[in-house]
């Protein structure tokens, strides 16, 4: 049965005078189902575009905060017992965590709706207003493109690039096309990924989109192996995250291996070399 919610966007204003901002975040609320959450986001590129002053630190760490005390008073809330008074909207709770003044946190007027599943319906709402507008800015210095040209030129030195042919993998309930493919006995793909982003949380979802994608078609049967031709960040403030990019990565659950960039000429020689024993 649908039962009534109210939401508010969390937004970041930036100069109150000019009251340009941004949408960052959403809590929901249903009495009804004495349901209280929040989604925050911790990404903050699409604030650096904007304003180009941010401080990166703080801004994660008011998001974390702000969620986990929505988080808490839901729970608060959920444990209550029936017949006490419940606030009657959103707005009543966030107010409690950001006082309504000059901040640069604030949160907007209530919305309204109903819903039968609280959850989904917070999921739905974050995604429509604030998730689509990151996925759209995300910044991204070298792309796939610019990956695959450091490699190709070393796979056309070695006579087989001409081998490498498009090939579809096939899951149980995914499939997806990679371009460049060999097959000596199992099929071996050269996947050209670019991890130089701006952003230390983009390349690290960018490691657990293709963790995702990769575990979706290893459960189809067939063999393959994955040569993950890395593209580095050139930021050295990027290091950490592009190691937990890599440790995510080593978890799949197929043959894998990666190849760096300055590592090109010896990759291409090795597969050569595997290609032709196997002729």
């Amino acid at each position: 049965m649908k039962t009534a919610y109210s939401f508010s966007i969390l937004r970041y204003i930036h100069d109150i005078v000019t009251g340009e901002f941004v949408n960052i975040g959403v809590a929901l609320y249903v009495p009804q189902a004495r349901y209280l959450s929040a989604i925050c986001s911790p990404k903050y590129a699409r604030l650096k575009n904007m304003f180009l002053t941010i401080d990166g630190a703080h801004y994660r760490q008011m998001m974390r905060y702000i969620q986990a005390q929505l988080e808490e008073e839901g729970q608060r809330l959920n444990s209550e017992l029936p017949f006490e008074e419940l606030p009657k909207y959103v707005t009543e709770f966030a107010s409690r965590i950001l006082p309504v003044d000059d901040s640069s946190f604030q949160f907007s007027p209530e919305g309204y709706g109903f819903t039968e599943h609280p959850q989904e319906t917070l999921e739905m709402l974050y995604n429509r207003y604030i998730e689509k507008y990151y996925t759209k800015t995300e910044k991204q210095l070298r792309s796939k493109e610019d990956v695959w040209k450091i490699f190709k030129k070393s796979f056309e030195e070695k006579h087989i690039l001409g081998k490498f042919i498009p090939h579809q993998i096939s899951g149980k309930n995914y499939a997806y096309e990679f371009k460049h493919c060999a097959q000596n006995g199992k099929w071996h793909i050269q996947e050209p990924v670019s991890f130089d982003l701006a952003e230390a949380d983009s390349i690290t979802d960018k490691a657990n989109k293709w963790l995702g994608r990769i575990t979706s078609l290893a459960d189809g049967g067939g063999e393959f192996k994955m040569n993950i031709l890395l593209g580095a960040p050139q930021d050295a403030k990027m290091k950490v995250a592009y190691g937990k990019a890599q440790n995510i990565l080593n978890t799949m659950k197929c043959e894998h291996a990666f190849i760096k960039e300055d590592e090109a000429d010896g990759f291409a020689e090795s597969l050569k070399t595997e290609l032709e024993i196997h002729q």
